[in-house]
């Protein structure tokens, strides 16, 4: 039987909107579109690229308490409500999934809060456990 489990962050926004920052389910990880926002302060930086390095550390917390990480994922997802502040975090982006290679998207839209520059969802599935 397949065990789903809600892992949460602590940000506000998952109790108002009614969301998990990722959901186990089995060996798979879905991590919801995540945010540059630092959920212990609720503040965000001006910076897209130290927006994409909070993103990935939120990210980053939610794989390691689902039991995998960076190594795992198996699909990106890149929201940006210009398109023109992508490349400027590819390093970023680079030193985390470089190796890994996964599956990558990158959408230009709007995002909830106009301070939000970028948005990174991921799917990652867990190592089997012997």
């Amino acid at each position: 039987m397949t065990r789903r489990r809600a892992i949460l962050s602590g940000s506000t926004f998952e109790e108002q909107i009614g969301y998990a920052r990722a959901v186990v389910d089995g060996d798979r990880v879905h991590v919801s579109g995540t945010t540059g926002f630092d959920y212990t302060t609720m503040t965000i930086s001006d910076d897209v690229v130290e927006q994409a390095e909070q993103c990935l550390r939120n990210i980053g917390a939610a794989l390691a308490e689902a039991g995998c990480g960076f190594t795992d994922v198996v699909r990106v997802r890149y929201l940006l409500p210009d398109r023109a502040d992508f490349e400027p975090c590819w390093p970023v982006l680079r030193r985390h999934f470089g190796d890994v290679r996964p599956a990558a998207t990158m959408l230009e839209c709007g995002l909830a809060d106009p301070r939000m520059k970028i948005e990174i969802e991921v799917d990652a599935r867990r190592p089997a456990v012997s």
